[in-house]
């Protein structure tokens, strides 16, 4: 941080300009023949440039020694307060952008928390329909500003800490994204997220096969090795490559209009107990459904139209941005997930 570097010049210049003036203290006393006294003397009314004349008279070698010394001592000193004056800087800027960043994490609600911002965790938080509703947690501070600057709000925090999951928002979040080296600070963080909001989505990833069944016994509700994911892309491109790439750039807003979501039914919701087809889901907003989960885990997919929307379902759709927005208006779904 900026803060840092400026408190680093400031030492570096002192040490510069202490040592300048022990070494014109030993130069005038052993070289040019004055007294201790007189020597220091004669060095601090150099480097300060108060304008002083000579304690006693210089020949040419300490004419030139006394002006590398103001040179020296000179710099060493405009060294230090550049370094000061950007640690002051730095820091009123920095206390501004942490003040920023705290109030836009107040705001923050049903939104995406995403613990570390590694490869794996930027592609993640890139996914996300909208930067606003994603919210960092990253210890590097170089992996924070790349976080910042790709406008998310960001958390410089240990993601196994209780408290740093307060400061991102744990309790008014929908999503939790597990993404870290160590399988054993993602058990601990999936812990800490189900005490402090259980009712949240967890996602999280597993980077050895053991420890897939310890992450769902600590709550989370999904769990993903990157390992076994991308072998089965593999074999989906090679079996089936446009089957493949059509899910590819539909769940990730690739090429397509198109997308898939997910939405579930509120109890409020004015559909709950009509069919589809007397919802008329797809005459009213244009998604098209592709199949319901019921809280059991199963699938009716490709429902037909006679199929009742209960509370709690999940309607998985396939529509453009406009029409997945329509859907969530006419169902007036309040608990939308991100997939």
């Amino acid at each position: 941080m900026g803060v840092e570097k400026g408190r680093r010049r400031v030492v570096i210049g002192l040490v510069i300009a202490v040592s300048v003036s022990i070494l014109g203290t030993l130069w005038y006393w052993q070289i040019e023949d004055f007294g201790l006294l007189d020597g220091f003397y004669q060095t601090v009314i150099t480097v300060s440039t108060v304008g002083f004349g000579e304690v006693q008279p210089l020949d040419d070698t300490g004419r030139m020694f006394t002006t590398l010394l103001i040179l020296g001592g000179v710099g060493a000193i405009l060294y230090a307060i550049g370094g000061l004056f950007e640690e002051l800087i730095e820091g009123q800027l920095y206390r501004f952008g942490r003040r920023r960043m705290e109030h836009r994490i107040e705001r923050l609600d049903d939104h995406v928390i995403v613990c570390g911002y590694g490869r794996v965790g930027r592609e993640i938080a890139s996914l996300v329909d909208l930067p606003e509703r994603v919210a960092v947690v990253e210890n590097d501070p170089e992996r924070c500003r790349w976080a910042s600057e790709a406008g998310y709000t960001v958390i410089n925090g240990d993601a196994t800490s209780d408290d740093d999951l307060r400061r991102a928002g744990i309790e008014r979040a929908s999503t939790i994204v597990i993404s870290l080296h160590s399988d054993g600070d993602a058990i601990s963080t999936a812990l800490s997220a189900r005490h402090l909001n259980p009712g949240i989505r967890i996602v999280a990833r597993a980077n050895a096969a053991n420890s897939e069944r310890k992450l769902e016994i600590a709550g989370a509700d999904h769990v993903v090795n990157p390992l076994n994911i991308g072998a089965r892309r593999l074999v989906s491109f090679a079996l089936s490559p446009a089957v493949a790439d059509f899910v590819d750039v539909a769940m990730h807003g690739g090429t397509l209009e198109f997308r898939l979501e997910e939405l579930i039914v509120p109890t409020s919701s004015p559909l709950v107990g009509l069919t589809i087809g007397e919802a008329q889901i797809r005459e009213k907003t244009g998604a098209l459904v592709l199949a319901l989960r019921h809280s059991d885990g199963t699938y009716d997919v490709n429902p037909p139209p006679d199929t009742k929307l209960l509370s709690g379902l999940t309607v998985i759709t396939v529509g453009t941005r406009e029409q997945i927005e329509a859907l969530n208006q006419y169902v007036r779904v309040k608990d939308r997930r991100v997939s």
